[in-house]
């Protein structure tokens, strides 16, 4: 099978783990003919084209694929698209994330590709967002929506929240949860009294590890609001932050001039590698992003045997029950830091939410179960006679903007 997939970032982050590991799994696993498109690497965050590198994946770079909104650099986009799919000629392409989505889709759509496949890891609109955001978005995913032919979400609450908005049909949709290479995470590679010693954690210290990128909505302010209240009620708590961002010099400052820095351990940019062991040297996973499909790290801290903490937005309760951890009312931070003084100190609850949560979850997101599922949708929608049948009343490459 010949398969394109197309995202705006190729940088660490979950939906373009994700990406890479799908892409991996078809060229190994499936031995497809795959091709990835992908936008620059912006940011501090660090990329993975090392690793499409050292797996011998072909990895075509697009400059135009950016992910703000500049309608003259997207119209080039859209155009540079078309043309690699008609030189391509693939049977599948697969977008991933909005941006690379609306683009990506209307090209594929108007070349007339068999298949066309989108991967919602998180949607653009929600109540984080400003109206006038939401409105726009909501608009431009109802029109990418009739320009595919299957959408993949990674979690039930992005299929449930996109049909609200009237965002494609139900027939359209398939949850697969995002894959990951589970054996780290079983069986971390390096000692968790070692890497406590690295990370500075006293014997006695119960830390609480969040691993996002330092930047807006992730919920690090909001972690600081209560970090005082927290660490006067438990001077053992410790956070470790696991990641980078341009937030970083401001959320330190911040940390400092609430008296609170050094019980906050910024890691700064690691290797995906490192996160199994990160997580393991730790107590608890604590998520309080606004924003999310299905964040990675709860299901991953729940493999290495750690409880979670989250918001509750988005996919989180789908992995986060009373079993695995605590779920938080959004914004509350009370609530909030109620959850964290509450595992903080109960050692045997921890225990037993981590053990229930590596039960349920261990083979669930193996990326192996994630890629066989892909392959199989990719299968069974180009097996079907009409393949246009989920966009009732367009035509292919003329459909009604909505």
């Amino acid at each position: 099978m010949k398969i394109v997939h197309v995202i705006t970032r190729l940088i660490l982050g979950g939906a373009q783990e994700n990406t890479l590991l799908t892409v991996e799994g078809l060229h190994h696993r499936h031995r497809d003919d795959v091709t990835l498109i992908t936008g620059p690497a912006e940011g501090p965050e660090g990329d993975l084209f090392d690793r499409a590198e050292r797996g011998g994946l072909k990895v075509e770079l697009m400059p135009e694929l950016v992910r703000a909104i500049r309608p003259s650099t997207d119209l080039k986009a859209y155009r540079l698209l078309r043309q690699a799919f008609r030189r391509l000629r693939p049977d599948v392409v697969h977008t991933h994330s909005s941006k690379a989505g609306i683009v990506g889709r209307a090209a594929a759509w108007d070349e007339r590709v068999p298949l066309v496949v989108h991967t919602i890891h998180g949607l653009p609109f929600g109540p984080s967002e400003k109206p006038w955001r939401n409105r726009l978005y909501v608009g431009l995913e109802r029109w990418a929506a009739r320009r595919c032919h299957a959408i993949v979400s990674v979690c039930d609450a992005m299929t449930e929240q996109a049909l609200a908005a009237g965002v494609g049909l139900p027939e359209q949709y398939e949850t697969i949860y995002s894959g990951m290479e589970v054996g780290p995470f079983l069986d971390p590679p390096r000692p968790r009294s070692e890497v406590r010693r690295e990370l500075g954690l006293p014997d006695d210290a119960v830390a609480f590890a969040t691993v996002a990128r330092l930047f807006e909505r992730k919920g690090h302010e909001d972690l600081l609001g209560i970090a005082p209240g927290v660490l006067e009620a438990n001077p053992k708590v410790r956070f470790v932050w696991i990641g980078s961002g341009i937030l970083r010099d401001r959320l330190e400052a911040e940390a400092d001039r609430l008296g609170v820095r050094d019980a906050i351990t910024f890691t700064g940019l690691v290797p995906p590698g490192r996160i199994p062991e990160l997580l393991n040297a730790c107590d608890a996973v604590l998520h309080p992003s606004y924003r999310e499909g299905l964040a990675r790290v709860l299901p991953q801290g729940l493999i290495v045997g750690r409880p979670a903490i989250s918001y509750d937005v988005d996919g989180a309760r789908e992995v986060v029950t009373p079993e695995t951890g605590i779920l938080v009312p959004f914004l509350d931070r009370g609530a909030l830091a109620d959850a964290i003084l509450d595992l903080a100190g109960n050692d045997d609850r921890r225990r037993a939410l981590g053990r229930e949560g590596r039960r349920r979850f261990a083979d669930r997101f193996r990326h192996e179960v994630m890629v066989d599922r892909i392959r199989s949708l990719y299968e069974r929608r180009l097996g079907s006679p009409a393949l246009d049948a989920t966009a009732p009343g367009d035509a292919r490459g003329g459909a009604a903007v909505g």
